[in-house]
């Protein structure tokens, strides 16, 4: 396990590739690579391109190349018969441009890297993949396609999002708005992925507000919410023993306090709404994945991987 979570990227990573498309096919080649070198080399990363051959069936689709390698028989599979839909919503209030650092990644920018990385890992399996960009309005939507003059498109979204200008302040968050928009639009069964930190105070403070997330379980849709957070800075208050201004990044309001005086006080609050989080959606049947952009993009790959494993 400690060999997948290995690899965390910088912005000096985004900037020396210069293209997300790129800089995703290199993380998920490490990932691949990462995962026959682990405990979960089980997995494979090919099993949507392939298919144990069945005793009767015709064997012109067999690939005798991984016959060859593997002494076992497999069958080609073809576009027609993945029919799964992804789709992923991408929370884009001001929250997510936390932290502001010159060199590490802030949670906007994590999310849109693991996107990327996951449509990598998706193309592989053939599957269709839609993106949609919340606020406190939609900012983008679109359907899940396969082609790749619409993949190109994704990307070329994605990439908006690394763009410093395109990094709105004053943007709140409204995840249960979005959520059951999202919901009642999307009316095909599909997978979806949320990256989001979850930074809504109607959610927060509402006990009604988790029936979003029940709403997309109503439709019928395979949910995978990741909770992106910086651990260290936004649940542990490491800071140093002095006066810090906080300001909120979507109001603009300021916070004069030593974090060490209520430190203790606010991790339990911290953990206490993650833990009424993690219930909400096991009761709703929805994957509750808490993600911590300190460790890098490979947890986040795997979680799908354990997912799409189950559903094969």
């Amino acid at each position: 396990m400690y060999y997948l979570n290995k690899l965390k990227l910088t912005k000096d990573s985004i900037a020396q590739f210069g293209n997300l498309e790129i800089l995703a096919k290199q993380v998920v080649e490490g990932f691949i690579t990462g995962l026959h070198k682990s405990p979960f080399h089980g997995f494979s990363v090919e099993f949507a391109e392939h298919r144990l051959y069945n005793k009767g069936e015709s064997t012109k689709h067999i690939d005798w190349k991984l016959y060859a390698r593997t002494d076992k028989l497999f069958v080609k599979r073809y576009e027609e018969e993945t029919n799964l839909r992804c789709q992923f919503m991408v929370d884009v209030s001001s929250s997510m441009h936390f932290p502001k650092d010159e060199t590490e990644l802030n949670k906007l920018e994590f999310s849109a890297l693991s996107v990327a990385s996951l449509i990598e890992l998706l193309k592989k399996q053939r599957d269709a993949v839609g993106l949609s960009l919340f606020s406190d309005e939609f900012k983008l939507e679109t359907p899940a396609k396969t082609n790749q003059a619409h993949q190109r498109y994704v990307y070329s979204e994605l990439e908006k999002l690394l763009d410093k200008e395109n990094q709105i302040q004053g943007q709140p968050t409204q995840i249960v708005e979005a959520i059951h928009h999202f919901a009642e639009k999307i009316h095909r069964r599909s997978m979806v992925f949320i990256f989001s930190d979850m930074m809504d105070g109607e959610l927060m403070n509402n006990e009604e507000a988790f029936s979003a997330l029940q709403h997309l379980r109503h439709k019928k849709h395979e949910v995978v919410l990741f909770h992106v957070f910086d651990k260290s800075k936004e649940l542990e208050l490491e800071y140093e023993n002095r006066p810090y201004v906080f300001v909120d990044m979507e109001t603009g309001e300021e916070l004069k306090l030593n974090p060490n005086q209520i430190r203790e006080q606010y991790k339990t609050e911290q953990a206490n709404y993650q833990s009424k989080l993690k219930l909400k959606c096991g009761q709703y049947q929805i994957d509750y994945v808490p993600t911590n952009i300190e460790e890098g993009i490979y947890p986040v790959l795997l979680q799908y991987l354990i997912k799409r494993g189950k559903m094969v």
